[in-house]
């Protein structure tokens, strides 16, 4: 079977490349010719790892090719995978612009019948549209199947998400499209991969109801954790003992500085815009917004209320992506309390593995440095914003000498206090007691 991807941005790239690997031989297309030089050089271009080295492999293999040309792109495949951005309005609703017009270039160069799937989040009615549009945007009368297909990929482990799934969701109306959509993901069935199969604005309507959820989730514990700072609680105990209730699960119950990234923040805002369209609140997912909003500002906040008067301070961030693995900075906690500390005054040195070139273009006045005790050097507080790995074991005796002052304000709850406490540092996390030097020279 060959198959195309429009649109070589993340989730795209990792779905053809994750296809080829499959075996199917997969064309990804992009109107971005300097992008799709680069990947034809094998050269990806955003962090994510493993990619780097299945792009490589398809190309060599010849099951990977690239191109600008949707002819091309449309020619070949049985089934078009659309991965094109669906930016925020101003509103909060997804622009399906680029969406619509893949439809209308799908559309001008179908010769045959094609299996057109939806893989960007798209709201509920995307598909009707998309069929709406394809319809009157043929230029001869083609037969062709919508699929709603959405991608559950988190950045940083994408290849494995792809590979081994929690389940593959599959929105259609044609039983042809259903049996073409099944041999193309039939590699999964071999490892037990729950298929579920259902009416498309459904389909649409799980991504979104999915990642609203997990977002409340995070918003729930981040609320909690301002509460357990009150009342002398520890949030991480407390989300253990919620844990342990296999009703609730462990997963995404880790207090921080909020959710960033291209899906939680925006999906949430295109929910509510779209309960807003037809009438009707979406409370939680209001609520779950509004709290991780807040949360930015109660770190900076929690921040001024150790330190003092923040003016003329310096301070050292680590990790400025929105998560580990991956150089996404896209509504990223680090950069917005690192302007948010910038505007009064403070001075940030910092330092991100894969992201501080990006980082330090996006921030004016961030100063880059080549890693965490460079960053350290001069520094009145040390702010753990992302937990890559490699900031889980500092060396705290060697920090304690490039400091100004030993203060490390532990926004991921990456380290024991007592530990840190033992090195001679005042140490500050979310939803937790502060432990270390009641008082700051």
């Amino acid at each position: 079977m060959h198959i195309s991807v429009i649109g070589t941005g993340y989730v795209g790239l990792v779905t053809g490349a994750c296809f080829a690997e499959f075996g199917v031989n997969a064309t990804c297309m992009d109107n971005d010719a300097k992008r799709i030089g680069k990947l034809e050089k094998g050269e990806v271009p955003f962090y994510e790892p493993g990619l780097t080295e299945l792009v490589t492999k398809g190309s060599k293999e010849g099951r990977l090719s690239f191109t600008t040309d949707i002819a091309k792109a449309v020619e070949k495949a049985l089934v078009i995978f659309i991965a094109v951005g669906t930016p925020p309005r101003s509103d909060g609703s997804a622009d399906l612009s680029y969406v619509e017009e893949v439809g209308r270039g799908i559309a001008r160069n179908m010769t045959g019948y094609k299996v057109i799937v939806t893989k960007s989040t798209v709201p509920v009615g995307t598909g009707e549209t998309l069929r709406k549009v394809i319809t009157a945007s043929q230029s001869g009368k083609f037969r062709f199947d919508i699929v709603s297909n959405p991608e559950f990929l988190r950045e940083g482990s994408a290849i494995e998400d792809f590979m081994r799934p929690n389940r593959v969701v599959i929105g259609a109306e044609s039983e042809q499209a259903i049996a073409i959509m099944k041999d193309l993901y039939r590699p999964l069935y071999l490892i037990e991969t729950p298929f579920l199969v259902t009416d498309i604005p459904t389909a649409e309507m799980v991504k979104y109801a999915s990642n609203a959820f997990l977002a409340t989730k995070i918003s729930f514990i981040n609320e909690m954790a301002t509460l357990c700072e009150k009342v002398g609680a520890d949030v991480q105990v407390v989300a253990k003992g919620m844990g342990l209730d296999k009703r609730i699960g462990s997963k995404f119950l880790h207090a921080g500085p909020g959710f960033g990234g291209s899906c939680f923040p925006k999906d949430l805002a295109a929910l509510i815009q779209t309960g807003e369209r037809l009438g009707y609140s979406m409370q939680i997912a209001r609520a779950a917004s509004k709290v991780n909003d807040e949360q930015r500002q109660r770190m900076v906040e929690k921040i001024r209320e150790t330190i003092g008067d923040l003016t003329g301070r310096t301070f050292a961030l680590l990790g400025l992506s929105f998560k580990p693995n991956t150089n996404d900075l896209r509504e990223s906690p680090a950069l917005a309390i690192a302007q948010a500390l910038l505007k009064q005054g403070v001075t940030i040195r910092g330092y991100d593995p894969v992201a501080l070139e990006e980082a330090s273009q996006t921030v004016n006045g961030l100063i880059p440095c080549q890693d965490a005790y460079h960053a350290a050097e001069g520094s009145d507080a040390l702010i753990l914003m992302t937990e890559w790995n490699q900031f889980r074991n500092l060396d705290f005796e060697r920090l304690k000498t490039l400091m100004r002052r030993p203060v490390l304000f532990d926004l991921r709850n990456v380290y024991e206090p007592t530990k840190v406490e033992a090195f001679g540092f005042l140490h500050v996390s979310v939803g937790r007691p502060s432990k270390g030097p009641s008082a700051l020279a």
